[in-house]
């Protein structure tokens, strides 16, 4: 298993593998062939960056048994997706902000995003685990309230791209295997979700080659699974978590 991650230091970005506290500093592609510099930093003494600088993130709606089961709704045929403005992403350890704009409930979901290593056209669900580079944590906030404003439109797209909504790290893990995996998002110390990786019903590689039937997926792109049961808001000052077994804590605060 390998950590990579990304980070500023003294004014440049940089990736590297992280262990234990310390940063390889690679140089090159993160995807194709990255080579150790041989320069070691501290984790402490770097600023975090979201792991990827991804070309998009698409993240999906009703793929948790559970959730549907608790909104009465039923399995979907096909993967349900909207996309997240690459403006939204945002790292661990930096401030999630309430829109200027907007006075409702701005909620905290807790999910695995897939990062994408290989251009992605037209896969095979036995293709697509060559194509996935790794697998990080997300908390795809959600201004909620914006959602049914309008009766005759939903507005995915606006609700879930403010800026520093699309949250993700602290690292992209590789050598996982993602049926294995669980989420669980900690809201100010208390655990708010929990669920396995086997509660959705598409997995992995299952999205990722029925969403390459529709576009091509490029290295550094994100697709998050979608959540279950256990979303809620946040209030300013709150400290929100994802935490997935083999890739670490996201850890974020909430402030209007």
């Amino acid at each position: 298993m390998t950590h990579w991650i990304r980070f500023e230091h003294t004014g440049h970005l940089g990736f590297g593998t992280l262990s234990e506290g310390t940063i390889a500093v690679h140089e090159g592609n993160m995807f194709e062939h990255p080579t150790p510099t041989g320069e070691a930093l501290p984790l402490d003494k770097v600023s975090t960056l979201a792991p990827t600088d991804a070309g998009k993130m698409l993240a999906l709606w009703n793929n948790s048994r559970a959730m549907a089961a608790k909104m009465g709704q039923v399995a979907p045929d096909e993967p349900l997706y909207f996309i997240k403005a690459n403006g939204s992403y945002l790292g661990t350890g930096a401030t999630i902000r309430k829109p200027a704009s907007y006075d409702g409930k701005v909620v905290f979901e807790g999910e695995l995003g897939i990062v994408i290593g290989r251009e992605c056209r037209a896969l095979s669900e036995t293709e697509s685990d060559d194509h996935i580079f790794g697998y990080t944590c997300v908390n795809d906030v959600t201004a909620i309230a914006l959602l049914g404003k309008d009766p005759l439109f939903r507005q995915w797209t606006r609700a879930k791209s403010f800026d520093t909504f699309g949250v993700f790290g602290p690292v992209v893990a590789t050598g996982l295997d993602p049926s294995a995996l669980s989420i669980r998002t900690v809201l100010n110390d208390q655990e708010r979700q929990h669920y396995s990786v086997s509660d959705l019903f598409f997995q992995p590689a299952q999205i990722v080659s029925r969403i390459s039937q529709d576009m091509t997926l490029h290295p550094g792109d994100v697709v998050c699974c979608g959540t279950s049961v256990g979303v809620g808001s946040m209030k300013p000052g709150s400290v929100v978590e994802v935490a997935i077994d083999g890739v670490g804590t996201l850890r974020n605060r909430y402030e209007a």
